[in-house]
């Protein structure tokens, strides 16, 4: 299937859904040659979010409006299985995404004032695309300068369960790594460090081969192969290949990963154990880059839950290394290998070492308080994100909180002063709200 294919895609659905029909109808009329029978199960959820958000004047997004920026966007998630007997499962999540407001409208404006500058890439709205991605299940059905409506399949896999393991093709999602807040052994689509809604990664097209080793060990396979977004060719440069083992040493459990990442070699270890009543992880990798030399990432956390005053409690604290990072978030702007990895979507910090924290309290069991805080050590300057969740039916959730930054001028989080400009390149304080509906 080429570019531009999520029409092909959707007829393809239908025709399954159909032959999947069939083989049911079939099956019930007693027919001897008809397959096992097929079961469908069907789900999804239906999200509004609406927030405020006021930009500073002494800030690039200020110069435009101090006033306060009104956005909302909407998230509606389709998701089937069908199960051909036992051993094979076809996957489909079918989304819309409407998202519009003034932020769009704004930082639109700035990214063509700042054309040709190195804060442009800074600034650019991030619109979910298929550029890299082999199959292009991605469709614009609106836009302009505030107001985009859009469509995609972000699953479309089909998964086999043979006796020795489990092999999945097509559009996915994996999660590799112990990190919690911060994941670098997590190479593909990771989920951005402040990202409060984390129920779904955004899906992949890619291959992934599952065994068992005996022993409790397992080993996984996964092959992701990308397009150069320029020429729309897939290349090895562009693409990924990565190797996992995971055993247990004792007490304690490990992790090996091997890829090959677009032109890099990337080596990892990660173990995982208990501390008392306390869960810790850690992991560390090394990034040979393409064009020579490398940098270290690690991450080690420990997680803990107790009870106090009737109530339910729950802190993690970790802490990140970035070899890539910087000290002064302005050679971010100029710091090619890292400016790659931010529009590439797997690294979201410009600087070296980070601290970050979380904590729940369940007040009720259906209301929960969290607080996560994230600070880059070096400046020093941060994230506090306080939210609350209020389970108000069964399948109803509101989720209300603030984005609030701290830190001086030519910090990463209070905003980097651009070497051409007067101004911070700070993100505005915001508070939001969220209804979710589950189906």
């Amino acid at each position: 299937m080429g570019r531009g294919g999520l029409p092909a895609a959707l007829v393809t659905l239908v025709l399954v859904l159909h032959a999947a029909a069939g083989w049911t109808m079939n099956t019930e009329s007693g027919d001897a040659a008809a397959p096992a029978t097929v079961e469908a199960q069907w789900g999804g959820h239906l999200k509004l979010r609406g927030s405020v958000a006021w930009p500073r004047s002494d800030t690039l997004y200020g110069e435009l409006d101090t006033n306060p920026w009104l956005d909302g966007n909407g998230e509606f998630r389709l998701k089937n299985k069908l199960f051909f007997g036992k051993q094979a499962v076809f996957e489909t999540h079918y989304e819309a995404l409407f998202a519009g407001g003034d932020t769009r409208r704004r930082t639109n404006a700035l990214a063509l004032s700042s054309a040709g500058s190195t804060v442009r890439s800074f600034v650019v709205p991030r619109q979910l695309q298929d550029d890299r991605r082999l199959l292009d299940l991605t469709s614009t059905i609106a836009e302009n300068d505030s107001t985009l409506v859009f469509q995609r399949l972000d699953r479309l896999s089909l998964t086999l369960t043979p006796s020795w393991g489990l092999v999945r093709v097509g559009r996915q999602a994996v999660t590799w790594g112990n990190g919690l807040v911060f994941n670098p052994m997590d190479l593909f689509n990771p989920f951005a460090p402040v990202q409060i809604d984390r129920d779904y990664k955004v899906g992949d097209d890619m291959a992934l081969v599952q065994a068992a080793l005996g022993a409790g060990a397992s080993g996984q396979i996964l092959y992701v192969p990308r397009r150069n977004p320029d020429s729309g060719d897939v290349g090895w440069n562009q693409s990924s290949l990565a190797g996992k083992t995971h055993f247990a040493g004792g007490p304690v459990e490990w992790d090996l990963m091997a890829a090959h990442h677009y032109g890099d070699q990337v080596g990892g270890i990660g173990s995982s154990g208990y501390l008392g009543d306390a869960a810790w992880r850690a992991d560390g990798t090394w990034t040979f880059l393409e064009d020579g030399g490398g940098f270290a990432a690690f991450v080690a956390n420990l997680d803990y839950s107790w009870t106090l005053l009737g109530k339910n409690w729950y802190a993690l604290a970790e802490f990140y290394y970035n070899g890539l990072g910087v000290s002064d978030p302005r050679e971010a702007l100029e710091d090619q290998d890292l400016r790659l990895r931010l529009e590439r979507g797997e690294l979201f910090t410009l600087g070296r070492f980070y601290l970050a924290g979380s904590q729940r309290v369940e007040l009720h069991p259906l209301v929960n308080v969290f607080l996560t805080a994230i600070v880059n050590l070096g400046d020093p300057s941060g994230i506090l994100q306080p939210r609350i969740v209020w389970d108000a039916a069964q399948n109803l959730q509101l989720t209300g909180g603030l984005n609030l930054f701290w830190g001086g001028p030519g910090t990463e989080y209070g905003g980097v002063v651009p070497p051409d400009s007067g101004l911070r390149l700070r993100s505005p304080e915001s508070a939001y709200l969220w209804v979710s509906y589950f189906f």
